[in-house]
Parts: C-alpha cells; sequence; structure tokens
C-alpha cells in the first residue's frame, strides 16, 4: 500500500477528532479514528453534569451534520445549552455511530513516530509514512501506519496540580483520597455527601471553579455546615469574575455572576494572593492548605483543584514538534492566544499553517492545541480541523480561507499577568485588596477597608 492509500490517523473521538474525520470523508480521504475510551466522547462523558456555556448552535460541525443527515439525526433546538452528557448522547455517540468502522474503540496510542526513522534521523524521513503503536483494551500491542496525523486527544486526562510552582504541593499525593481535579456532580448523592456539610478548598480562577462556587452555594443553601474557601492565586478585581453581563457568551457570564452571588452572600471566603506549598494532614484527618510565604489556611474537609489542563506529550516524543516554551502550543499560535498578552480579546483566526509543525503532516488540534493556555471554544476546533484537512487533501487555497469569528470578551482567560496578585489590581485601577488576605465579600464581611474595596455587583 502507498503513503497516499494509507489512512489519516485521527487520535481522540471527541468533538475535534470526530469533526476531523467527517471533514476527511467529506473530502474522499479515509480516516481512521483511534479513541482510547469504550465510547466516543469518554472525557466528555465524565463531565456530563456540567452545562456548557455555549449554545447548540455554535457546538455541531457543519461537516458532520452533512454525515448524519441520512441517518434522520435532528439537530436539537441551537438556542439552548446542552450538558456534557447531552453533547455526547444527542450529537458526538451518533457522529461516531454515522463513521461506522472508522472508529476504533479501546485502543490508546502509545507511541508515534516516521516508519524506521527515530527523531534524530534526517535522511528520508518525510517520505516515511507514521506508524502509531496503541495498546487495546485486553492489554494487546498492535502497531499501524498513517499518510497522516491529527492528534485530538484533549488535555482531560492532565489536569494541573493545585502547587503553584506547576508541581504537586508538598503533600499533594498522600491527600488523594480528598482531593478532585473535576468539578464534583453534586447532583449525585453519593457525591453531594462527600461535600454536604463540610468545608471545601476550591482552587483555581476560571469557568470550572465557577461552576464549583455556585453549585457549593447551592447545597449550602440546603445544608448548614456547608462552605468554601476560594483560593486564588492573584488578587480579586472587576475582571476576577469573567465578563458578566458584558460577555458575549451569555451563559459564560451568568456562570461568572453566580460564583460572585456565592462570595457576596456569604457561602464562600476568598484566599487571594496565595499559592499553594504544601497540604498537611491535621490530626483530625483533615487537610491544612500551606502557601509559599508561610500562611496556613483553617482546615478543610475536601479540596477541588480545578488549575486547568496540559497537553500529553509523551507518545509524541519521537516526532519533531514546535511548541511555545512557556504554553506547549504550537509556536505560530502561540502568540495569539497567551495568556500573559491578551486580556479577553479576540483570538485571531488560524489554521493549518499555526497550527503546523517542523514534522509535516502531523497537527495538533482541539483543547490539545492550545497547550496550557486557557478557554478553547468548540467553534475554534471545528475551524481547525476544516483547515487541517483542507490542507493534508492538497486544496490550500480551502486552507488558507480561516473565518472565525469568536465572542471579544473572555476568549483569552486572565489579564496580562494572571497568575500575578498585583496584576489584577492594575488592570481594575487598583480598586482591589493590596495585600494577599482572607476576605469575605459580601453579607457579613467586616468592616476593613479591603472589604469595603472588594467588587460590588457593578464592579469597580
Amino acid at each position: 500500500m502507498s503513503e497516499q492509500q494509507l489512512p489519516v490517523v485521527v487520535i481522540g473521538a471527541g468533538p475535534a477528532g470526530l469533526a476531523a474525520a467527517a471533514h476527511l470523508v467529506e473530502r474522499g480521504i479515509e480516516p481512521l479514528v483511534l479513541e482510547a475510551g469504550p465510547a466516543a466522547a469518554s472525557a466528555v462523558r465524565e463531565w456530563s453534569h456540567v452545562r456548557l456555556f455555549s449554545t447548540w448552535g455554535e457546538l455541531t460541525d457543519p461537516a458532520a451534520e452533512k454525515l448524519l443527515a441520512p441517518t434522520g439525526w435532528t439537530k436539537p433546538d441551537t438556542t439552548t445549552y446542552p450538558s456534557g452528557g447531552d453533547w455526547a448522547e444527542l450529537y458526538l455517540q451518533p457522529l461516531a455511530d454515522a463513521l461506522g468502522d472508522r472508529v476504533r474503540y479501546g485502543a490508546r496510542v502509545t507511541g508515534v513516530s516516521r516508519t524506521g526513522r527515530d527523531r534524530i534521523v534526517d535522511a528520508d524521513r518525510a517520505t516515511q509514512p507514521f506508524v502509531l503503536h496503541l495498546t487495546t483494551a485486553d492489554g494487546r500491542e498492535e502497531r499501524l501506519f498513517a499518510h497522516a496525523v491529527i492528534d485530538a486527544s484533549g488535555t482531560w486526562t492532565a489536569p494541573s496540580p493545585a502547587g503553584a510552582s506547576g508541581l504537586p504541593a508538598l503533600g499533594e499525593k498522600a491527600a488523594a483520597d480528598r482531593i478532585t481535579y473535576r468539578v464534583p456532580d453534586l447532583k449525585d448523592p453519593a457525591v453531594r455527601a462527600r461535600y454536604a456539610g463540610k468545608r471545601s478548598a476550591v482552587i483555581g480562577s476560571g469557568a470550572s471553579a465557577f461552576t464549583a462556587l455556585a453549585t457549593l452555594a447551592d447545597v449550602a443553601q440546603g445544608e448548614s455546615g456547608t462552605h468554601a474557601v476560594w483560593v486564588l492565586r492573584r488578587g480579586i478585581s472587576g475582571s476576577t469574575f469573567g465578563g458578566g453581563e458584558a460577555d458575549q457568551l451569555p451563559a459564560r457570564g451568568a456562570l461568572g455572576l453566580a460564583a460572585k452571588a456565592a462570595v457576596d452572600n456569604g457561602y464562600a471566603d476568598a484566599a487571594t494572593g496565595f499559592r499553594t506549598e504544601a497540604i498537611e494532614r491535621a490530626d483530625d484527618g483533615r487537610l491544612v492548605l500551606v502557601g509559599e510565604d508561610g500562611r496556613r489556611l483553617d482546615p478543610v474537609d475536601e479540596v477541588i483543584v480545578l488549575t486547568g489542563f496540559r497537553p500529553d506529550l509523551s507518545f509524541l516524543s519521537e516526532i519533531r514538534l514546535g511548541l511555545d516554551e512557556r504554553l506547549q502550543a504550537p509556536v505560530e499560535l502561540a502568540p495569539l492566544i497567551d495568556p500573559n498578552q491578551h486580556s479577553c480579546g479576540t483570538v485571531y483566526p488560524h489554521g493549518h499553517r499555526e497550527l503546523s509543525h517542523p514534522e509535516q503532516g502531523i497537527y495538533l488540534v482541539g483543547m490539545k492545541s492550545y497547550g496550557r493556555a486557557p478557554t478553547f471554544l468548540a467553534m475554534t476546533g471545528y475551524e481547525q480541523v476544516r483547515s487541517v484537512t483542507a490542507a493534508i487533501a492538497g486544496d490550500l487555497e480551502s486552507a488558507d480561507r480561516v473565518e472565525l469569528t469568536l465572542p471579544e470578551t473572555g476568549v483569552c482567560g486572565g489579564a496580562g499577568l494572571f497568575d500575578d496578585p498585583a496584576a489584577g489590581q492594575a488592570d481594575a485601577g487598583g480598586c482591589c485588596a493590596p495585600a494577599p488576605q482572607l476576605v469575605q465579600i459580601g453579607i457579613g464581611a467586616p468592616t476593613t477597608a479591603a472589604a469595603a474595596q472588594a467588587p460590588s455587583s457593578s464592579g469597580c
């Protein structure tokens, strides 16, 4: 079989991976999707209880819709907001079913290289097909060959730790029985029992942290003793809770406002400017967070770590990738999404050229393409794979014609040096607490200078 006759292998049967396969089919190119889980969108199913802040109109891909049309599939109401479970069951699994045996489940990719060439060999490298090693659900090892590779495996399996250095905090691994790196499903009675009537620390400043704070506040209204400590590495400013009513994704803005209400109504305290260095076990089994500056927070029963995700690059070690040294995103894409430079501005349109690497024929798309940068939108991934698949097909005119319009508020996340406690204060005109401290916002808040300067419902 010649290289051109080999399939394009897509790693991951999530939103971006399945959309890539649909675009390849539309262009007459045979895809093979390798999914580590037992069903499509295995990662999405793990947060099935979380509602997306994009509507159905922004969560389906045009090429995928064409593939689904002959099956009798009906697109859900485009103005409604699905949960992760809805997305998986009503769109992603039907799409995978429409692709048929082009999708293999229980196939975990463990390595990608050029046939007969490790990463240091130049001779005839570009003419060799890709070789992928994988393990099956029953433990067998296999290899297969590909004309090109689209890695849409996401970042879900590699959550960032609690430690502010990017490494696990001292004692973090030992405290694993009281730590989760996911938004808890508090509608599940067993999970609810773990947090109801307890004191929990929520570490993080993004949409996932907002969701956790809002849902814990809901529990607190009916379960006395339920309280959250929101651990922030920066100060609290007008931008802490996102775009609010100005967000062009209204549901995302509402999520930030719900988190603000949680602290305003006294269901959560905020420990600002706190960089976690260690997690210690108290005599009663609860956990004590210790900061780099020596501060110790009061003991908590549970810790919810929502500090983002990072790409798993281990199985790509023999591939020549061009990645930004900070974000671990493609070097041409990184400046467009870098939260150290962008403060909720528009992400510029991008496609195959920004996603390319020194190793021709391999692309990282979807969440994985953003490396460690926050707030990726599904519509971004769909446009990425449209451009990438056009490039693989040799249609550079179409591949270069990237058209992408994203909401202007909150896309990039953060403001300036978003991990700097002082940065949030600067962008808000000095309206926030000038020094790291524990404050309670809103009802019952102490009358201190710090509390008086905290943002109200109208911002700074």
